[in-house]
């Protein structure tokens, strides 16, 4: 670190020093995870519980090259933005080993959740619950201009009481305002957008222009998996969907769900990319079927004792006992206390 400069750097990588993690200060326990890239272990860092992603060096010049740049793009990303539901980034280094360290979730990933549950499906007003935590997130990473591309149950962590639900894995990350083309067949074949193929098959690594509208096709098959609790395109190879998916505009089925919510999923996964709605859009919509399911319930005053044809003004207590108490977007504390933690009816702002 430079003398009086906030700034890390090593090579290619730069970093806030605020976010520059000490090895020394890390205690790496079980694996709790392992992906094509890196493993996932439980850990501690000055004393805090935390999870510990450790990337894999590579063998090739050219392999570490990928995966050096790869591990600069996914801190860079999570140091610049924050939410409720994205997993909390706590910081970084890049030797002796290149390491990324954020909250640990305790509660599994979504994938595990459902597993665990099936057969049986989550009810309406939870799986919508978990549908808003993964927009909300999505919004944030688009309003910075961000990409997700690998949004998949794998990649959703719940917290300790399984109540919320948190983006994590920036692997795949791109910023969209880039102007090279990004590398094609990105992602996890059965969640991908039908444009990250060609009508002729792409070569490994070939480059094709796509955007932001790719996470929402890929939440709109994770919302079909919240809804039915069934795998997507059931019966098929990873390939075998992929292909459907792009070359035969196949879905998986809407039928049998109310026409409201049939509505998203069907816009969400759109063939053509400028038809999707933005993120902003779906939270709307999904806001607006969670309440025909879950309506705010009327609160019953309570009487005032005092001259009832006095006028309280607006910051009264009295004058909020006299009404059904909401939020800024409709919600009354009874609905709060029927739902999971976290708020499904406020707007989350990003910061």
């Amino acid at each position: 670190m430079e003398s009086g400069s906030r700034i890390y750097s090593n090579d290619d990588f730069r970093m806030d020093a605020k976010w520059l993690i000490d090895a020394k200060n890390l205690f790496v326990g079980p694996r709790i995870g392992e992906g094509a890239y890196a493993k996932v272990y439980e850990g501690k860092y000055k004393n805090q519980t935390v999870a510990i992603k450790i990337i894999h060096k590579g063998e090739t010049p050219e392999e570490i090259a990928k995966r050096e740049a790869r591990f600069a793009r996914e801190v860079a990303m999570l140091s610049r933005v924050q939410h409720k539901n994205l997993v909390k980034f706590i910081g970084a280094c890049k030797e002796p080993i290149m390491v990324i360290v954020t909250e640990l979730l305790s509660g599994g990933t979504l994938r595990k959740y459902l597993l665990n549950i099936r057969p049986r499906c989550l009810e309406t007003w939870v799986a919508i619950g978990f549908a808003l935590d993964i927009a909300r997130a999505m919004e944030c990473l688009h309003s910075h201009g961000i990409i997700h591309r690998d949004l998949k149950p794998e990649n959703l962590l719940l917290t300790a009481d399984q109540k919320t639900v948190k983006l994590a894995d920036f692997g795949l990350a791109r910023e969209e305002s880039l102007t090279e083309m990004m590398t094609a067949e990105t992602g996890t074949y059965r969640w991908m957008a039908p444009e990250l193929y060609s009508t002729v098959t792409l070569r490994q690594g070939e480059k094709k222009h796509y955007n932001h509208k790719v996470d929402a096709y890929s939440f709109a098959i994770v919302l079909w998996e919240l809804l039915h609790n069934k795998l997507p395109f059931e019966g098929m190879s990873n390939l075998q969907a992929a292909y459907a998916a792009a070359f035969k505009n196949v879905r998986p089925s809407a039928d049998n769900l109310p026409e409201d919510m049939a509505t998203i999923l069907t816009s969400c996964w759109k063939e053509d990319p400028n038809d999707r709605p933005h993120f902003s859009e779906i939270i709307q919509m999904l806001l607006n079927y969670l309440y025909t399911v879950s309506p705010p319930e009327p609160v019953i005053p309570s009487r005032i004792f005092t001259s009832e044809n006095r006028v309280l003004p607006p910051e009264s207590p009295g004058t909020s006992s006299l009404m059904a108490r909401r939020d800024a977007s409709g919600e009354t504390p009874k609905a709060r206390e029927n739902k999971p933690k976290g708020c499904f009816f406020c707007f989350d702002q990003c910061y």
